[in-house]
């Protein structure tokens, strides 16, 4: 088993920036993947970032290129999600997930989750 534990969430103007974490404990040697995803009301579920745990490689959703930046510290097992130039549209819950196998839409149906953090953007 995994526990995951968000944190970092908040309300911001647009064009702010935030810095969400997610500490991961228990059995994570069993993860390959790690990322963020994200559901605002009425909306359908969006994976945005993923890591690849061994490698370090790293995926964006097109609509958050340039914008989110996904990264790992193992030492910590935190996976952290920096958040730039924020827009009103980014507005959500946002979920850390980790899977063991991440194939495909993995965030659909990740082995893990955590409990969410909301952000918030004004704009």
């Amino acid at each position: 088993q995994v526990q995951l534990v968000e944190s970092g969430g908040g309300s911001v103007q647009a064009g702010g920036s935030l810095r969400l974490s997610c500490a991961a404990s228990g059995h994570t040697s069993s993860l390959m993947c790690m990322g963020w995803f994200r559901q605002a009301p009425g909306k359908v579920r969006e994976g945005v970032a993923t890591i690849y745990t061994g490698v370090g490689s790293t995926y964006y959703a097109d609509s958050v290129k340039g914008r989110f930046t996904i990264s790992q510290d193992n030492a910590k097992n935190t996976v952290y999600l920096q958040i730039n130039s924020l827009k009103p549209e980014d507005t959500a819950m946002y979920y850390c997930a980790a899977d063991r196998f991440c194939d495909g839409s993995w965030y659909e149906d990740a082995d893990y989750w955590g409990q969410g953090t909301q952000v918030t953007v004004s704009s």
